[in-house]
């Protein structure tokens, strides 16, 4: 049976979608695309991921049709051994579409099956961004914030960080916070310049001011939905809808550079209305 007959028939069957690229480090020598913006090639990826996997399914589907496609193409991943566990740092940054704090534990635990370990050393949080007009605020954070903690308790992860916030909510969540947090990201694009009142902040309270490009959404419904469409023909992608996306950086500490980084990606599919 073709291909595309058989991935119709497993996305129409399935509910949920969770999808690993696997180490783009590898993959990114393959390319001569270079993406231009962290939207594209996270798009990009899904679209390969998809398309790696459903070329390489069993030409029968002689099996009972999963409600959860595990969608990961293993000899593009490598799970980190316990010897050079201690030589890598694992940070992550989770992007949210909506403000559900029981998706950061699920990711959590996603992102330390695939890479083999059982802490991940950082984890920076994007809450989901806001309708026009609306401003970030304490109690959007709070039931986000109150997750990530009790997995700092339960050493799942020891570092946790936020990202975009200004000098004011950044003190309004560390004074709130039992955890405090250890860095806050800075989208450049938006500010040339560190802000001077954040900057003494961050220097007071020991928080590290880090600086990123990514835009507020990493990527839309449609751009998702056009991702998965593009890897298959005739799939039914209208009432799929993304959750969350980790994206990873595995970093040898000594040298510094970058020995994996990757997006895990959780959708699912809603009801037909």
């Amino acid at each position: 049976m073709e291909p595309h007959v058989n991935a119709k028939r497993l996305f129409n069957h399935a509910t949920t979608l969770k999808l690993h690229t696997g180490n783009l480090v590898n993959r990114s020598r393959l390319k001569k695309k270079c993406p231009s913006s962290p939207s594209e090639e996270l798009q990009d990826c899904i679209q390969g991921t998809l398309s790696e996997w459903f070329a390489a399914m069993p030409s029968s589907l002689d099996f009972e049709l999963p409600s959860i496609l595990d969608c990961a193409i293993p000899e593009n991943t490598e799970a980190i051994t316990p010897e050079e566990r201690e030589e890598l740092k694992v940070s992550v940054k989770h992007f949210l579409t909506e403000s559900d704090p029981s998706s950061i534990r699920s990711a959590v635990d996603m992102a330390c099956l695939s890479l083999g370990v059982s802490q991940l050393d950082s984890v920076i949080i994007a809450p989901p961004p806001l309708p026009e007009g609306e401003a970030q605020t304490l109690t959007h954070l709070q039931p986000l914030w109150e997750e990530l903690e009790s997995l700092v308790q339960s050493q799942k992860i020891a570092a946790i960080g936020t990202s975009d916030l200004d000098k004011t909510l950044l003190e309004q969540l560390y004074n709130w916070a039992q955890v405090k947090p250890s860095s806050n990201q800075v989208n450049l694009a938006s500010c040339c310049v560190m802000p001077p009142d954040l900057t003494a902040f961050a220097k007071e309270f020991d928080i590290q001011l880090l600086t990123h490009n990514d835009p507020k959404e990493l990527i839309s419904a449609a751009g998702f939905q056009e991702a998965v469409q593009g890897s298959s023909k005739d799939l039914q992608v209208d009432n799929w809808k993304l959750e969350w996306v980790l994206r990873y950086s595995i970093i040898v500490k000594s040298r510094g550079i970058i020995k994996a980084k990757g997006y895990i990606v959780h959708a699912k599919k809603g009801n037909n209305l």
